[in-house]
């Protein structure tokens, strides 16, 4: 398992320009930087600290990046709530009994609703972990259930690794802490493109798709040379 490169940190500051109404820029990264092809047969661990310092030794934790839970819209959560006895059914016990979102409501201009809250934290990650298996239990009882999980499951857990802030579209802080970042796959961008577009539409794709040709066949900058100075 390879650790983070520390030549390689996830810079904000870079942007390159999209060609659309609400997002105006778009880390270059995601065209290139990758991520596991298949989450539930990856195992997880973190492989640096919240400072991107690369541990001794990776730690196992699978489902790493549900561990502090997340962020969800009013309205999401009034859909996982419409859902309520599917995913009760798959939880432990203990987590079905518990409350599932914290009390604190949230400004954020960023979500739909402009209003968050945040899912409890059970067991070392996010409650809707609890239960058999591996992955999320509101994706899971939608697979078993048959209804679409999409508009359900929260929008910031179908886009990760990505993120998006204002006008622009992002890496998530946290993705080099896990060992799913330092693996081969599709890129950042491949393995969100379908969820970008249920979530933003089609021209926000293809804004992106034209970014990414951009970005993939731009040339390599010329080294700078320094002057030569007369003996």
């Amino acid at each position: 398992m390879a650790a983070v490169a520390p030549d390689h940190p996830l810079d904000h500051s870079i942007d390159h320009p999209l060609d659309h109404p609400r997002f105006r820029t778009v880390d270059p990264a995601i065209f290139t930087r990758r991520l596991a092809p298949d989450c539930m047969a990856h195992r997880c661990a973190i492989v640096a600290d919240d400072v991107k310092v690369a541990l001794p030794e990776p730690r196992e934790k699978l489902d790493a990046c549900c561990q502090y839970g997340c962020d969800v819209d009013l309205a999401e959560r009034e859909a996982i709530l419409a859902r309520e006895g599917d995913i009760r059914a798959l939880l432990t016990p203990a987590a079905a009994a518990a409350a599932w979102f914290g009390d604190d409501v949230e400004e954020d201009a960023d979500y739909p609703s402009g209003k968050v809250v945040r899912t409890a934290v059970h067991g070392g990650g996010c409650i809707f972990l609890a239960h058999d298996r591996r992955g999320c239990a509101i994706h899971r009882a939608a697979l078993e259930r048959g209804w679409d999980f999409r508009g359900v499951k929260p929008a910031i857990c179908r886009l990760f690794p990505l993120s998006y802030e204002a006008d622009a579209i992002l890496i998530a802080d946290e993705y080099p802490e896990y060992s799913c970042a330092h693996t081969e796959g599709p890129t950042l961008y491949r393995i969100t493109r379908d969820t970008l577009g249920e979530l933003f539409g089609p021209a926000l794709v293809a804004a992106l798709d034209a970014a990414e040709a951009q970005v993939l066949g731009a040339p390599p900058p010329v080294p700078r040379r320094l002057p030569v100075v007369p003996g």
